[in-house]
């Protein structure tokens, strides 16, 4: 998007992830930046050297750089090989583009998902409090677009802590429900998902830093007694 009297005191960061909702977001970023004449960035974070891409992602590098040239977009940033947590990227590319607003795909099982949970917002929002963020609902990835996202699944435990259910690691010695944690690639926290069998169905729940979202969704005689 060039231009010569846009805003310059508004600058719009869209963080994108492999799957079909990239070109989305990119799109909802670039309606916004022309409303308010101002530049527009795309960011996507991957843990792998830009080398080690597979074919499937070096595609959608290629066709959102496509879509940035075709849109006049300013510029595509690609942080690969990055080891460091999200909102460690996200700061950064926040205070050396100017960023004032920041636009990002909410779905149950996303990369950027972390960045809608209260608490992980909340680190952001100290770390760049001059920052607007627009979450925008985005459709569930296929489990070939998860395989990247999380971190291979681990043995654990879900167990009861003052009226809340926590992700454990070692078989506890009391009430438990076991199953498989997958970690979200990127964070420090225990943010992701846990998946356990019950009457012969697979089910999951969200995890945030450790703890189940909505202990609702969990029948109590999923728990087993070690006693």
């Amino acid at each position: 998007m060039k231009y010569v009297k846009g805003r310059m005191d508004e600058s719009i960061l869209v963080c994108v992830y492999y799957g079909q909702n990239g070109e989305r977001l990119i799109r909802r970023g670039h309606k916004l930046a022309t409303l308010l004449d101002c530049p527009l960035y795309v960011l996507t974070v991957d843990s792998k050297p830009l080398d080690a891409f597979d074919a499937e992602k070096s595609g959608y590098i290629e066709q959102w750089k496509q879509l940035a040239e075709e849109l006049e977009i300013e510029k595509i940033i690609i942080k690969d090989n990055e080891k460091r947590p999200i909102h460690k990227v996200i700061t950064e590319m926040a205070i050396d583009f100017n960023i004032t607003q920041i636009i990002v795909g909410q779905s149950a099982q996303s990369r950027w998902e972390e960045i809608t949970k209260g608490s992980f917002l909340n680190v952001l929002l100290k770390e760049i409090p001059f920052v607007d963020f627009h979450i925008v609902s985005v459709k569930r990835p296929s489990e070939d677009e998860l395989i990247d996202i999380y971190e291979k699944g681990v043995r654990a435990y879900l167990v009861e802590e003052n009226q809340q259910y926590k992700v454990a690691f070692t078989c506890p010695k009391f009430v438990s429900l076991e199953g498989i944690f997958f970690k979200e690639i990127g964070t420090d926290f225990d943010n992701g998902i846990f998946k356990f069998n019950y009457n012969g169905k697979l089910h999951e729940v969200d995890i945030t830093e450790g703890f189940v979202n909505h202990i609702d969704i969990i029948p109590k005689e999923c728990f087993l007694s070690k006693e």
